[in-house]
């Protein structure tokens, strides 16, 4: 038998499912995680999720499970992270297509708990934006876990839902968010980061990162992308709490809104009646800007003829910044957008930081005090 774990989030959920799924069952515990292939866009300038028809080689088991393994490919020009993190973490992912809603999901949800032989769905959301009420100012994100969440009641299976990290994805304040969660059912430690460490190198994720670093015991004030205030990692930052599927859904409108969709024009709309907006209409409004296919808000850039003094000195100068603001630490993405790196000046950093103890709190970098710049 295998465990059926469902990142509700995406590839950066996938990170800390296999991370949740190690520190439960152990690391050699046969799983299927299955997740959406919804990409910022500079890693899909296609706005919303990928359906099975945007793939090239996806396995098919058994009718209605598409399984993304290494060799599958996004038809372009649509990109997807999820290929590459099936070869890296050894596993193929069970594909969620939301293009026929909550019932559609539903029917790929009972395909594979058939499949894996498993008779319980494991879910498992970042930062909490799973429970959202949907009036919360800072909510980006809701659809896909709300779409989640509608799918696994249609499907009538036992249900645990997972929110690891409270807190990480900023998206529902943290007085409110701690109010509607259970006590930490347990904390990741150290272990459980390990057969994920070599993903943080390329993927995105900046809450997955958070969370691995939190695991590692790593503390601080942590500057992250597109949130003008800073982040704490502390003691809590590493904790799972642990709702039943009629807990989540007594706290998600959205998702008890969603039970009966049938397609994903549906459930835009029911995001726009629930929250006020549908996030897919704000990424069609992004592609459509030719600047959001490079970052646009950095705050030191290095120009792409600047050889690695230059890269180097900025950097520097950068840190000082943001050690002044009190900053402790920064995730690899704010480092990368910060700086307008290109990829020879994300490589040079980061060889460079690796290899400094003072600096290394992988996934995440250390901000060094202004004493130690100086010096």
């Amino acid at each position: 038998m295998k465990r059926l774990v469902v990142a509700a989030g995406g590839g950066g959920d996938v990170i800390a499912a296999t991370m949740l799924r190690t520190a439960l069952f152990g690391p050699a515990a046969p799983a299927l995680v299955l997740t959406y292939s919804w990409e910022r866009l500079t890693v899909d300038p296609l706005p919303g999720p990928r359906g099975r028809s945007d793939f090239t080689g996806l396995a098919v088991p058994l009718p209605g499970l598409e399984l993304v393994t290494g060799r599958t490919i996004p038809v372009a020009p649509a990109g997807s992270s999820l290929p590459r993190l099936a070869r890296e973490l050894g596993a193929p992912l069970g594909l969620l297509d939301p293009y026929e809603g909550a019932v559609g999901l539903a029917r790929t949800l009972t395909a594979a708990a058939a499949y894996c032989g498993a008779a319980r769905i494991e879910v498992v959301d970042v930062g909490g934006d799973i429970v959202a009420a949907g009036d919360e100012p800072t909510l980006r994100s809701p659809l896909g876990d709300a779409l989640v969440l509608a799918a696994c009641a249609r499907t009538g299976l036992p249900t645990d839902v997972h929110v690891a990290g409270p807190g990480l994805d900023r998206e529902v304040p943290e007085a409110e968010l701690f109010a509607r969660l259970p006590p930490a059912a347990f904390t990741l430690g150290a272990d459980a980061v390990a057969p994920v460490r070599p993903v943080f190198d390329w993927h995105p994720s900046e809450a997955s990162a958070m969370l691995a670093a939190a695991a590692r015991g790593v503390r601080g004030l942590c500057g992250i992308r597109d949130v003008p205030e800073p982040l704490r990692l502390d003691a809590r930052s590493a904790g799972v709490h642990r709702l039943s599927l009629s807990q989540a859904l007594a706290r998600s409108p959205l998702a008890r809104l969603l039970t009966d969709c049938r397609n994903l024009a549906e459930a835009e709309l029911a995001s726009v009646e629930v929250c006020g907006f549908s996030e897919i209409a704000r990424e069609r409004v992004r592609a459509a800007a030719p600047a959001e296919s490079a970052p646009d808000d950095a705050e030191f850039p290095v120009p792409s003829e600047a050889g690695p003094a230059d890269v180097v000195a900025r950097h520097a100068r950068w840190q000082a910044e943001l050690a002044g603001r009190g900053l402790t630490l920064v995730t690899r993405r704010r480092l990368v957008e910060g700086l307008a790196l290109d990829r020879a000046g994300d490589l040079l950093l980061r060889a460079r930081l690796g290899a400094d103890p003072a600096q290394n709190a992988a996934p995440l970098w250390r901000v060094p005090g202004r004493a130690h710049l100086r010096g």
